[in-house]
Order: C-alpha cells, then structure tokens, then sequence
C-alpha cells in the first residue's frame, strides 16, 4: 500500500445490536489488506469499545479510520455530554451507565482502559455539554 486508506463510519446511537458493526468491517479489511492478526485484533478491540462507549453514552458518533503502511489510527468522535473528569474515567471500573445499560452485560468501566490498552497512542479531547473526540494509533 502506497497511499492512506480512510474509511467513515456512523454509529447508531439507538442501537446496541448495530454496535459493533464498524469494528468488525474494519477487521475485515485489515484482514483483506494483510495486515497481521496481532494488529487487527488491537484495532477490532479499540473500535468495539469506543463504538459501545458512544452507545450507552451519546447517542451515537462517528468513526474515522485512516490505515497506512506503519500505523491505523482511529478517529472517534461524539456529540454527547463529554467526560467530566477524564483521570478518573480512566480508571479500571469507573462507569456512568445507568442501571439498565449495566444490566445488560455492558457498562463495566473497561472501555477507555481497554482502548488505551490495545492502542500504542490515545488521546482524549472532551468538553462537558460539547462532546468527546477521541485519537487512538496502533503501529504496524
């Protein structure tokens, strides 16, 4: 591959069986670009966390992804209330989902632990009552 490969997805905020639709696509054709397993299954998590996030907390985003030779970086953006405190919404546990997103197995305050976890770079940009913008790169 020569050149930067994007690809654009929107993510229904009404939708929990829609989640997570993005995050396999992507999979699909990093598979079909050749891109190793190692790297497919950091960016396939990533996605699926960040997709979830959007879900059960701002109706919905978009996701941006921008595939090269050395790196795939992500792009998820959101107009929803924004994360308030962005040191503790980072810790292992923290959640803000209400009962009944909890109740249905998500929720758990692993999301933006995970997503740093399987990503090389993350950065949060978020603004209460604005929305939250997410970067995250995997290297190749």
């Amino acid at each position: 591959m020569t050149e930067q490969v994007k690809f654009h997805f929107d993510i229904d905020g009404e939708n929990f069986t829609s989640a997570g639709e993005a995050s396999v696509r992507i999979k699909k054709m990093l598979r079909e670009m050749g891109f190793s397993s190692e790297v497919i299954r950091r960016v396939s998590v990533a996605m699926y966390e960040g997709e979830i996030n959007m879900v059960i907390h701002a109706n919905g985003g978009s996701a941006d992804v921008i595939v090269s030779n050395d790196k795939v970086e992500i792009i998820l953006a959101d107009n929803g209330p924004g994360i308030a405190d962005i040191e503790q919404a980072m810790k292992e546990g923290f959640s803000t989902a209400p009962e009944n997103i909890r109740s249905l197995g998500f929720g758990a305050g692993m999301g933006l632990p995970n997503m740093k976890r399987y990503t090389d770079d993350m950065r949060i940009e978020s603004e209460v009552g604005k929305g939250t913008t997410i970067y995250m790169t995997v290297n190749v």
